[in-house]
């Protein structure tokens, strides 16, 4: 019998730890954070009423077994002088599959058999959710696209109006045997999932463990000089009575010419895996050299990853 892990996140990471993943025996459920509100999907989202199918349509992707030129077509993005312009056409496909089905989930399950999904995408909620943001100064920013790019430090996040979690998203977490918070923003992809008062309250209810797996390099405005207890800590404040009980983190060195350019390009820096201080905060660290660079950018090893999140399952196997 296959471990059901629930992987909480939304954006970049999350598509990318599923991509290693996806490599192994497990039964997957991805839950996407859907406040993304920029660029095609903020549009969408005005004309439509929808949530957010950017973060969407990249875990489909993620997961997905289809032909190669299929997932081209999916993230294909128009360049032209038209309204469509900036528009991709997963995102065009999602929001009429939506049309077409009456809400977002039935929308992502009839795309899903399309694509031959090695695993289940749910969206946090059908509420079209509007993520704010409170700074260092105390200004309130409206949206996750104008807190993001706010140059002052983001001190927490809220949404204006509670959403209403999806009943599969409740269901997985109660079911989970791990509970996995993937690598990316903190504040705007990883956190959203956790101000919705009835996912942590499914997170307590769950035996699952909980696992994060830990950003490479900080982000401007959000964790800056964050080393990995860091981001435990600031998860924690997040999360109801159970705490984050894993962490894996990278401990391999970065190329200096690598370092240099994120840093000097987009204020990032390399995160360091302060031990001591991280193995007093949960029961297990998992680290290893996760460094790879793909497109000139710095990424997780995914299979790497893959492999010690399926191997400390398998550590449990006692429980199964």
């Amino acid at each position: 019998m296959k471990r059901k892990v629930v992987v909480l996140g939304g954006g970049t990471g999350s598509s990318t730890l599923l991509r290693g993943l996806k490599e192994f025996p497990l039964d997957i459920t991805a839950i996407v954070s859907v406040c993304d509100d920029g660029r095609s999907t903020g549009v969408l989202r005005e004309e439509f009423n929808i949530p957010a199918v950017g973060d969407i349509r990249r875990v489909l992707v993620a997961l997905s077994e289809t032909e190669p030129l299929v997932m081209e077509l999916f993230n294909y993005r128009f360049h032209t002088t038209s309204e469509l312009d900036g528009h991709t056409v997963g995102n065009l496909l999602l929001t009429a599959s939506s049309e077409i089905t009456g809400n977002l989930s039935d929308g992502i399950e009839a795309l899903s058999k399309v694509f031959n999904l090695k695993g289940k995408v749910v969206p946090l909620t059908e509420d079209n959710v509007v993520l704010m943001g409170e700074m260092a100064d105390g200004t309130i920013v409206e949206g996750e696209h104008n807190i993001t790019e706010n140059t002052d430090a983001v001190k927490r996040v809220f949404y204006k109006e509670e959403p209403v979690p999806t009943r599969e998203a409740i269901r997985a977490l109660e079911e989970a045997d791990l509970i996995l918070l993937s690598m990316g923003s903190l504040f705007t992809s990883i956190i959203p999932n956790l101000i919705c008062e009835e996912i942590v309250e499914a997170i307590d209810r769950s035996r699952g463990k909980i696992m994060y797996v830990c950003n490479m390099v900080t982000q401007p405005g959000e964790t800056e000089d964050f080393k990995v207890s860091d981001h435990i800590r600031l998860i924690n404040q997040y999360l109801g009575k159970r705490k984050v009980d894993v962490v894996i983190a990278n401990d391999g060195e970065i190329d200096e010419a690598m370092a240099r350019r994120y840093e000097s390009l987009e204020q990032k820096d390399p995160v360091d895996l302060d031990l001591e201080a991280t193995e007093s905060l949960v029961e297990r660290v998992i680290h290893d050299d996760y460094v790879t660079v793909k497109n000139n950018l710095l990424r997780h090893n995914v299979l790497k990853l893959g492999m010690h999140i399926f191997g400390y399952l398998l550590e449990d196997k006692k429980d199964w």
